[in-house]
């Protein structure tokens, strides 16, 4: 069964605590890899112990069985458990590597911009290299096609990989290097162009073992004779010249007595063989153009199939990392190796190994398309923070460790996937979370004077920078007689908007209305008694207010009532107008060109919305000026100073959560006081694809009515489907199930068969405004979900049961699965999928009944028991849809998208 007997109680016996992530254990907190089928070939291979790893156990010792090669090599248990090599490759791989450190490297041809699918290799490779004691990761750039290469992308490349790694520890014992050599990675910066001797002295090897020969086919012959998929190839007319004859052209070729493609040099191995690469490959080729490393040295350059394992080798590469793509060259690889290890130009063999590239929703990673973004101007150049290049990110303010955390949480396996791309934006909130300052910041401001306030004195708060880490001080925010809010934070019961919403204002709103108060965050609550408008749009331009002195600094006064609603604002005499740019998803469908044919038309016209007129306190004007500072002290002259390893200061490293608007970042256009740019880097909650509200509904919400209309109609019991008579709240509706997404998924340190989890489920502070920290769930799904197929999934979940604890974890949310009611290995579970386009926190419904009333917490022993009753009426139908059954009637469970739905049919969910 889905959840363990033995703590199913504990389970609706849950009590409301904040949780945080600091009360999670180091296992799902920590900022780690979880086991893979590369870490334990590399530790098998080696007999290295991995330091950093999740731990991860089995619930059962059968739990991998049935599972096939590719499903048990990308299953976290599989991988923590079993060997991923027979005893008898272990003891050749030991031999293989010898004493030797493990080493792996990163690769990249310099011809165009890093972007997230590089994050990936960067950052996996880096981090094995560090998982295993005296591990080291080289760097080299592939430079063996001069007509696409730059030093433009080379510098390019070299600043991405050392931004992605800062903040990471340095390898043991690493040589000192400086300028361009500089760089979190092991030694000097590599280049295939320096092995070109190398290189060509294998060639000329190949060719007096009879394993190459001069082709004089044309471009369009050799596809000829090379055959299909389905047809073998033919063997060229000049497969069997003489070694001599073949060793006099290949040095002409290097002699540049030939035209570019009237020869190339291939490999002999098999023109029938069924892996198309092994058709005889070519491995040089004539091409009269200046190389920016080797100059006009050489008129041919080898191809990429044949430098790559060479160069490998000459390194000491232990374990050569890929992505799929290069599965079936593996064979070239090691054939390649195998012929040249007996003529000692190369003295060790490199182990090749494949996973799964990135795949991202609402994105394109494709190099052609990201050119054609740029040069047909869709987006203003490489480093647009719209674009997915790293260049981009870090413009954008994307921190280098969210990376490294979404590439830790997508994993790796041989599975491929497509990460929603909101996986990568609750990785940047979480990680700007913890660096981010707080300030005010007012988008779209609207005038405040203060009427009772005495002459033009100011008077000064001292407030945190950051609610939770002390050590980020205080800052100075003044207050005085005219401020600016928000023009959202007032609703105009008598003006346009007020029109618009029968002179009302929205269910929920709780900030200023004519007439009404709100208290300003920090400072006093103030009442509006007067509105400045327009002459021409009626709309207010100024609103005069009154201030009450005695609920400074949130005080308030003793019979007096609360005021709920806080606002944030900034005086206006010290305020400093900013630029905001509002940055969003460059692509408004998931799979850009999949119905168009035509991906540009999936762009997004909305992805930025650029704000003039707003205004920031004073102290993101001083940070500001002392980061620009810090940026031309490390430069010099138009050079930079320190150019080594990752200690580049960069304008988006200063980062701010402007108070219930998002996470901004200082962008490279600001230059002084007067010139202050900033970036939005992502919203402080996912309200992508959310049902856009009406605009006398914009930012409101129905929270309080809801609950005096619940505690207005009292609780019957109802007995379930049928009403419960006059006044009562139908069970069905008294359970809170909203849509969330899961962020991180990882072993129970102290229960091999639970999994613990972080849920964003949208919950919103009431005082703040800003959105709670995510959720912790400890769920019964040890060995039955793999935990990066948890990752980034949309799921429904109860979030209002009393939470409990289990085995020493606290648990404040239930996940919701459809059972196959199996047992142990064979049981079949798959959790409530909500669509992607469904934001969080949404509340669902059941189809046909009035809209849900949740209690604010199912605590009593009558509300645990309605809840076990709801439970228990709750299946999917034969089409997999959520659904609630009793009394006869059948209910979808229903979302703003439609229904939540699961591959097990017809079964229970729990």
């Amino acid at each position: 069964m889905l959840i363990p007997r033995e703590t199913l109680s504990l389970l609706t016996t849950m009590a409301v605590v904040v949780v945080t992530t600091t009360n999670l254990p180091l296992a799902v907190n920590g900022f780690a890899y979880a086991p893979n089928f590369i870490t334990k070939i590399v530790q098998d291979g080696s007999g290295i112990e991995p330091q950093g790893l999740l731990e991860i156990a089995p619930s059962s010792p059968g739990d991998e069985q049935g599972a096939t090669d590719d499903e048990a090599s990308a299953s976290p248990v599989a991988t923590a458990t079993a060997s991923a090599l027979t005893e008898e490759e272990i003891q050749s791989e030991r031999e293989r590597i010898g004493s030797r450190p493990i080493c792996t490297r990163f690769p990249p041809e310099p011809n165009g911009y890093l972007h997230l699918g590089h994050a990936k290799a960067v950052s996996f490779n880096f981090a094995v290299a560090r998982m295993f004691e005296g591990g080291r990761c080289h760097m080299r750039l592939d430079d063996t096609n001069p007509s696409k290469e730059d030093d433009e992308y080379v510098d390019s490349i070299l600043e991405d990989v050392r931004w992605i790694q800062s903040g990471n520890p340095s390898f043991v014992d690493v040589p000192v290097e400086t300028g361009k050599n500089a760089g979190p990675w092991y030694g000097p910066v590599r280049k295939t162009s320096d092995s070109f001797d190398l290189l060509y002295d294998c060639a000329v090897a190949l060719i007096k073992s009879g394993d190459a020969y001069v082709e004089s086919l044309s471009a369009e012959e050799m596809r000829e004779y090379r055959g299909s998929l389905t047809e073998p190839g033919k063997e060229s007319p000049y497969r069997n010249r003489s070694i001599e004859e073949n060793l006099e052209m290949f040095e002409n070729m290097r002699a540049g007595d030939y035209k570019d493609g009237e020869h190339i040099l291939r490999a002999k191995i098999d023109m029938v063989s069924p892996n198309i690469n092994m058709r005889d490959p070519a491995l040089y080729r004539i091409k009269h153009e200046s190389h920016q490393e080797t100059g006009d040295k050489w008129c041919i350059y080898p191809m990429y199939d044949f430098s790559h394992p060479i160069a490998d080798a000459v390194e000491g590469i232990t374990h050569s990392l890929c992505t799929l793509e290069f599965e079936d060259h593996r064979p070239l690889y090691d054939w390649t190796l195998d012929k040249l290890l007996p003529t000692g130009l190369v003295d060790c063999k490199p182990r090749q190994i494949e996973f799964s590239r990135l795949n991202l929703k609402f994105t394109v990673l494709s190099k052609r398309k990201l050119i054609q973004l740029v040069e047909g101007n869709y987006v203003n150049g490489w480093d647009d923070p719209r674009m997915p290049t790293l260049s981009g990110m870090r413009r954008r303010g994307v921190p280098p460790s969210a990376l490294r955390l979404f590439c830790e949480r997508v994993g790796i396996s041989k599975s491929d996937s497509n990460i929603d791309f909101g996986v990568l934006e609750d990785c940047v909130r979480e990680e700007m979370d913890k660096i981010s300052m707080r300030a005010f910041a007012i988008l779209n401001p609207l005038k405040v004077t203060i009427s009772n306030w005495q002459g033009s004195t100011l008077e000064d708060f001292e407030v945190p920078r950051h609610p939770k880490i002390e050590e980020m001080g205080d800052r100075t925010v003044p207050f005085g007689k005219n401020i600016y809010i928000e023009r959202s934070d007032f609703f105009d019961t008598d003006g346009p908007e007020g029109d618009a919403n029968g002179n009302r204002p929205p269910k929920g709103f709780k900030r200023l209305l004519p007439g009404g108060k709100v208290r300003l965050k920090y400072a006093y609550v103030i009442s509006c008694d007067e509105i400045v408008r327009d002459p021409e749009t009626n709309e207010p331009i100024e609103l005069k207010c009154t201030l009450y002195p005695e609920t400074r600094a949130g005080v308030t006064p003793e019979g007096e009532k609360r005021v709920k609603g806080i606002i944030q604002w900034v005086e206006a005499s010290t305020a400093a107008k900013c630029k905001i740019n509002q940055y969003d998803r460059l692509f408004k469908t998931e799979e850009p060109g999949k119905d168009s044919d035509d991906f540009t038309k999936d762009i997004n016209e909305n992805s930025l919305e650029t704000l003039e007129t707003a205004v920031v306190e004073p102290s993101v004007v001083m940070d500001s000026l002392a980061q620009l500072a810090k940026i031309r002290a490390a430069t010099k002259g138009g050079e930079e100073v320190n150019g080594e390893a990752n200690d580049k200061p960069y304008h988006s490293e200063l980062s701010y959560q402007f108070e219930r608007s998002g996470y901004f970042a200082l962008d490279p256009a600001s230059t002084g006081a007067d010139s202050l740019v900033f970036n939005r880097v992502v919203t402080l909650r996912d309200a992508w694809g959310a049902p856009k509200p009406k605009a006398a509904e914009r930012n409101r919400g129905g929270g309080k009515q809801q609950k005096q209309q619940q505690q207005k109609q009292g609780r019957g019991g109802g007995g379930g489907g049928g009403g419960g008579g006059a006044g009562a709240v139908e069970e069905a509706l008294r359970v809170a199930i909203k849509a969330g997404t899961i962020l991180e998924a990882g072993p129970h340190p102290e229960a091999e068969s639970l999994i613990v989890c972080k849920v964003d489920c949208g919950d919103i502070d009431e005082e703040s405004g800003n959105p709670s920290d995510p959720r912790t769930v400890v769920a019964g799904l040890a060995g039955l979900i793999a935990f990066e197929d948890l990752v980034g999934r949309k799921i429904a979940c109860v979030t209002n049961l009393k939470p409990a604890k289990m085995r020493g974890i606290e648990s404040t949310a239930m996940l919701l699965a459809a059972t196959d009611g199996g047992e142990g290995p064979d049981e079949v579970v798959d959790l409530l999928a909500i669509p992607d386009e469904v934001p969080n926190g949404e509340l669902l419904s059941f189809e046909g009944k009035d809209a849900s009333q949740p209690d604010p917490m199912m605590k009593s022993k009558g509300a645990l028991k309605a809840f076990d009753r709801v439970k228990a009426c709750l299946k999917s139908n034969e089409s997999g849809e959520a659904t609630y059954v009793n009394e006869g009637s059948t209910h979808r469970l229903m979302t703003s998208a439609g229904p939540a739905t699961t591959s097990v049919k017809s079964a229970e969910i729990q």
